[in-house]
Order: structure tokens, then C-alpha cells, then sequence
């Protein structure tokens, strides 16, 4: 998925591989799109990442919806 315009996220070269992150995290962006695409919640996509605010998840899940990453 193309984060590159998204500023939740954030690629750092050495940081998980330099993919793409939740800023200040090491939680991949396109996990959490890929668990909401497989029917998890936010509310459950929260409680696997509980260092994650669910507004944070909700907004990512906007931003993929918006550039059409996910229907």
C-alpha cells in the first residue's frame, strides 16, 4: 500500500526494514489495514496493539478508504 501521503505513518530506514509504521511505533500500517479487511474491529484490532488509541486505527482505516487502498 502507498502510505506515502499519510502522516500517521512514517518509513525509517533500520526501523522494521524501513517499511512502512505507525509513527512512533514499530506496528506496520498495512497490518492493521490487513486485520480490518479480515473482519476485526477496531475495538479488536485495538486490544492486539493496546499501544495503539483506537482513533489512531480509525483514522488510518479513513486515510486507506480516501486513496481507495481498501473498499
Amino acid at each position: 500500500m502507498d502510505w506515502d501521503d499519510c502522516p500517521l505513518v512514517e518509513q525509517v530506514p533500520g526501523k522494521v526494514s524501513g517499511q512502512p509504521v505507525v509513527k512512533g511505533t514499530r506496528i506496520l500500517a498495512d497490518t492493521i489495514i490487513e486485520d480490518y479487511e479480515l473482519g476485526s474491529s477496531v475495538e479488536e484490532i485495538q486490544e492486539n496493539y493496546p499501544s495503539l488509541p483506537a482513533d489512531r486505527i480509525r483514522e488510518l482505516i479513513a486515510f486507506a478508504h480516501r486513496k481507495q487502498l481498501i473498499t
